[in-house]
């Protein structure tokens, strides 16, 4: 994987409002306006970057670096539409944004339910699937809608995976070809399955009996030499090109990738630095990106912004 640097990492703060000015939480700042201009800068940087294949440069050297606005401060999954836009949520409510990941802005938001009544769970991932998308809880609850306008409030329907006693979950994604959901333990509850990397294929249509399935594979192969002591992965998302599982583990610094069947392909720490990485994707033009929940800095300034950061993938 050769991975470059733009001349003058980006490392930029997002736009606050979202393109079309919808309403907004009292709490939040007014933001500085980004003129297009800059904007148009901030691409012409990222698609010259990606073009670069010099194999001297640094192997975790981040294409981008975004700051989010504070609302983003808990931001957790990311998933693509059909049509390549990145969406993400915090993780407490039930609010989705349109994130522009090749020119560092917000574009749109849209929430669950109705602003009297906003829909509240916790939140641990996102994922398409066609024209639905999908919102996971950390029991296992799957909360199924579809895309919103700027600002608009949008219906949902709730499914209950049953899995909240089996496991803990920050991960899902879709898989197409199997036409499921991928659902990966963080947490395993289960004492018989402990010491596996435990995946649960959720599929879209069929009856209660046969919607389940399972990929288990042992921790032991997945972490061979790495110094991690156990594996609890906070997002996954399947490669645009060969379909494999990828993975990352915030609580042990981990990447990894595997195929369907369960086959480890690689595992190695996380590229640069990543202090809660909550959520991967990969574009299908080769961008990997990865998103950091804010928290607490070990210097000043003490409060540390989430970010999302871009690496060349492959």
């Amino acid at each position: 994987m050769h991975r470059t640097v733009v001349a003058g990492l980006a490392v930029l703060l997002l736009a606050g409002t979202t393109a079309c000015g919808a309403k907004t939480e009292q709490a939040r700042a007014k933001p500085a306006p980004i003129d297009t201009a800059e904007l148009a800068r901030r691409e012409q940087r990222l698609t010259a970057s990606l073009a670069e294949t010099d194999s001297d440069a640094a192997p975790d050297a981040p294409l981008a670096r975004w700051v989010l606005p504070h609302y983003l401060h808990e931001i957790s999954g990311l998933a693509f539409t059909s049509d390549g836009r990145m969406l993400t949520h915090g993780d407490q409510r039930g609010r989705v944004f349109e994130v522009d990941y090749r020119r560092g802005v917000v574009v749109k938001e849209f929430q669950l339910g109705h602003e009297a009544q906003p829909v509240k769970g916790d939140f641990e991932g996102i994922t398409v699937a066609g024209d639905a998308v999908f919102l996971l809880e950390s029991n296992g609850k799957l909360y199924k809608f579809h895309e919103g306008a700027n600002g608009e409030s949008v219906d949902f329907t709730i499914h209950d995976t049953a899995l909240g006693t089996t496991c803990e979950f920050e991960s899902v994604a879709f898989a197409k070809a199997i036409n499921s959901l991928l659902l990966a333990c963080k947490t395993v509850h289960d004492k018989t399955l402990k010491d596996s990397l435990v995946i649960f294929r959720w599929k879209l249509q069929g009856d209660s009996a046969t919607r389940l399935s399972r990929l288990t594979v042992p921790l032991k192969s997945v972490i061979g030499a790495n110094p991690w002591k156990g594996l609890h992965p906070s997002d996954i998302t399947i490669d645009p090109v060969n379909g494999n599982y990828v993975l990352i583990a915030s609580r042990e610094q981990a990447f990894f990738e595997i195929t369907p069947a369960g086959k480890l392909v690689f595992a190695r720490a996380l590229p640069g630095e990543h202090p809660q990485a909550e959520g991967i994707a990969i574009t299908g033009d080769g961008i990997l990106i990865i998103s950091d929940e804010g928290g607490n800095a070990k210097k000043p300034p003490l409060t540390r912004p989430a970010v999302i950061t871009l690496y060349h993938w492959r």
